[in-house]
């Protein structure tokens, strides 16, 4: 039987993983906003039918503003229940309810102390980045940062995961991919980089330790 090629390095995802999860900030959001919680899914959907693309995909590619994103949105929220929406506060309610993994960047410490590498794979919005950058300190945790808003790709696009694996000069087979959807753990196993899905924090830290002692 084949042994399987050492890992080299640790790919991370960012928010639901060395952050609190996404989904809570996102209730949250819409609770200071007063939107009802179904109405920013229908407004989604109609901006990706209207206009043909996703429009979330869009502001994580880096193709549309954040400023643009919400006023489109806000608009055809506005047009759906009947009352303005103010949509100017997202990011900042946003981040509020956002919080910093502290066992997560431990971990992720202790990969690069022991002499692996390391790097952050990221979907996320480009007016983000200072607010992001300020809840952990990137460059003593990762050699390389690769955000889907300045590369203009996002997971799970093979093109993004391949990007990284490059810019480390790695294999996919020497990398493992840790991340909270379970399509972009599918996503990076496609290419042959091991993947761990993260569920919740103590599971996630036994299944790296694990895939890196095999």
């Amino acid at each position: 039987m084949t042994q399987p090629e050492p890992v080299q390095a640790v790919i991370s995802d960012l928010l639901g993983v060395l952050t609190s999860s996404v989904q809570g900030s996102f209730a949250f959001v819409q609770e200071s906003a007063g939107i009802p919680l179904d109405a920013l899914g229908r407004a989604m959907t109609t901006v990706t039918e209207e206009d043909g693309a996703n429009p979330l995909h869009e502001l994580e590619c880096g193709r549309v503003s954040e400023a643009a994103f919400m006023a489109r949105l806000g608009d055809v929220i506005a047009a759906d229940i009947g009352r303005p929406v103010a949509m100017d506060a997202f990011s900042e309610h946003y981040f509020r309810h956002l919080h910093t993994n502290h066992e997560m960047l431990e971990l992720i410490g202790s990969v690069r102390a022991r002499g692996l590498r390391t790097a952050l794979l990221t979907n996320n919005v480009r007016e983000w980045e200072p607010r992001w950058k300020a809840m952990l300190p990137v460059e003593d945790l990762f050699e390389l940062v690769v955000d889907s808003a300045f590369v203009g790709m996002r997971k799970p696009d093979p093109e993004i995961f391949l990007l990284t694996c490059r810019r480390l000069d790695l294999p996919p087979s020497a990398c493992l991919f840790i991340d909270d959807f379970p399509h972009n753990c599918d996503a990076a196993r496609e290419l042959g980089i091991r993947s761990v899905c993260f569920v919740d924090t103590a599971q996630t830290i036994a299944d790296v330790e694990r895939e890196l002692a095999a």
